[in-house]
């Protein structure tokens, strides 16, 4: 449910979670359009600071009672938060965005793995492992070894970042988590933007578009996607969020003319069938 000007539009559960994939992927590909001009540390500095200042501004956190342990808990997340965006950025400047985000993905597909103990799993691991063979630089295909072991360490803080996510949302209420989180990725990722250079190159177009990414990856998503936990099983918003790695190479497909070959599509259909698998046939988490 969206609030605009004080009216709320009710979106149904699923199609809000459909828009929120589109509009997530679609805020990286215009972000991929900024790194010949900003690089992918100041295209990440001025995503995640937008992304801070809207969410805290959403939320309303008084920062005056956030108390000791909370800081704590919201410093680990939001350096994890930071670091997972900075990387990926960095690899999807090397590697297509659907490829990227096919192997960030692996991170939480792993840690909904760790401690399986059902044969079932074996399959979805045999799956996911076939995906990443398909696409593994040393199939010869152009893939860039340094983006995509970036896009694997994306997705291992992409794991670290759910479980400290779950911490943090016991000691506090979901939207101060992430407005105060999003304000130590800030404080994490500025820095690279502003001694690397990259930042010294924004202009006030440029900033207009850093606003747009920022809505479009992290204010608008997170509302649709709170909306939609509302009314869907976990276990369903698992599984749709499961799509994520399509939505991305369709992305990069329609904006960035970054054309996938049969078997990296084939990969990106491995992960994904993983993922839902393991989702669907999870154990209900008591």
């Amino acid at each position: 449910m969206l609030n605009l000007s004080n009216k709320k539009i009710a979106i149904p559960a699923i199609p809000a979670v459909l828009l929120a994939m589109i509009s997530v992927q679609g805020g990286a590909s215009i972000a991929k359009y900024l790194f010949p001009v900003l690089g992918a540390s100041g295209t990440a500095s001025l995503r995640i600071g937008f992304a801070a200042l809207i969410l805290l501004a959403v939320s309303r956190t008084n920062l005056l009672k956030v108390t000791k342990k909370q800081w704590l808990y919201c410093l680990a997340y939001g350096t994890c938060l930071g670091a997972m965006n900075l990387v990926f950025y960095f690899a999807i400047k090397r590697i297509p965005l659907g490829l990227g985000v096919t192997l960030e993905f692996t991170g939480p597909l792993v840690l909904a793995l760790l401690g399986s103990r059902k044969k079932l799993d074996l399959l979805w691991v045999l799956l996911a492992c076939t995906g990443i063979a398909l696409i593994a630089p040393w199939q010869n295909n152009n893939v860039d070894l340094l983006g995509a072991g970036l896009a694997v360490g994306a997705g291992a803080l992409w794991a670290g970042y759910i479980v400290l996510g779950g911490k943090v949302a016991r000691v506090m209420k979901g939207s101060d988590a992430v407005g105060v989180g999003m304000l130590f990725a800030s404080l994490f990722v500025i820095p690279f933007g502003i001694f690397s250079g990259d930042l010294a190159a924004v202009t006030a177009p440029l900033l207009l578009i850093g606003v747009a990414v920022a809505l479009l990856t992290s204010a608008i998503p997170y509302t649709l996607e709170i909306g939609a936990l509302r009314q869907l099983p976990p276990k369903t918003f698992g599984i749709l969020m499961s799509l994520h790695p399509a939505f991305a190479a369709l992305s990069g497909l329609l904006f960035l003319d970054e054309y996938l070959s049969v078997t990296q599509w084939v990969s990106i259909a491995c992960v994904i069938a993983a993922s839902v698998g393991a989702t669907y046939f999870s154990r209900k988490v008591r």
